[in-house]
């Protein structure tokens, strides 16, 4: 991607809100821009942002098989209150099955190989396909969530998915997000309430004490380091 078009883009959203910001990609890139949620606060904002005002932007989600009944609640909860589809990705059912027959349910906790492997097949590569053909993919990353997001920019170029990638309230503060989602009457995530900031698998997310980094819920059994999924490489 010429690093010009990404300074373009960046000329023209600067200064808009989200929500206008979306609308803009929107228009770009018809038919050709994805919202992936996890049905954490962040992905809630967003996700009321493109259905309130019914933007032209696919809303998906990953469904790896063992996330938590709270997110099936209120992933169904969002499609009955805005009317609107949320596509799921689904891992290869011979993929996971080689992988359980091999090694077990659980073989994540056993090695950081293990973990990378489970993430691979559940999740990396239902992105891949979810992503096909797209130009656009925007996200509910912020910057105060991890260190090695504070890295990012609102507005890059993903090499390893070569696509563009938006994260709309990348400079929003938790309390921001949480007043958005009161104020416009915005279903989330009940584990949130109890001490989870980032939900992802049941196995892999714990809730987190007062003071402990936002990831530190997340394969709290791994070293601290660069605790990503490979979702979102960072620098």
């Amino acid at each position: 991607m010429n690093s010009k078009i990404i300074q373009d883009i960046k000329q023209e959203i600067t200064g808009m809100a989200p929500g206008s910001a979306l609308g803009w990609l929107a228009d770009a890139f018809p038919g050709q821009i994805v919202f992936s949620t996890s049905f954490g606060w962040e992905d809630q904002v967003i996700t009321h942002m493109i259905f309130s005002q019914n933007l032209p932007i696919k809303v998906f989600t990953l469904e790896t098989g063992r996330i938590f009944p709270e997110t099936y609640y209120v992933w169904n909860r969002t499609m009955e209150i805005y009317g609107q589809p949320i596509h799921a990705y689904y891992p290869q059912a011979e993929m996971v099955q080689e992988m359980v027959n091999a090694k077990g349910p659980n073989s994540f906790y056993e090695s950081v190989e293990n973990r990378k492997e489970c993430c691979g097949i559940r999740k990396i590569e239902p992105l891949k396909r979810a992503l096909n053909g797209n130009k656009c993919w925007v996200t509910g990353i912020r910057a105060e969530q991890s260190a090695n997001r504070q890295s990012m920019e609102n507005l890059e170029w993903d090499e390893a998915n070569q696509l563009i990638k938006f994260h709309p309230i990348y400079n929003w503060s938790l309390e921001e997000v949480k007043n958005y989602i009161k104020n416009n009457n915005i279903p989330y995530n009940t584990l949130h309430d109890r001490g989870f900031p980032s939900i992802g698998c049941a196995p892999c997310t714990r809730a987190v004490q007062p003071g402990e980094d936002f990831r530190a819920g997340r394969w709290w059994w791994e070293d601290q380091s660069k605790k990503e999924c490979g979702l979102h490489a960072v620098k």
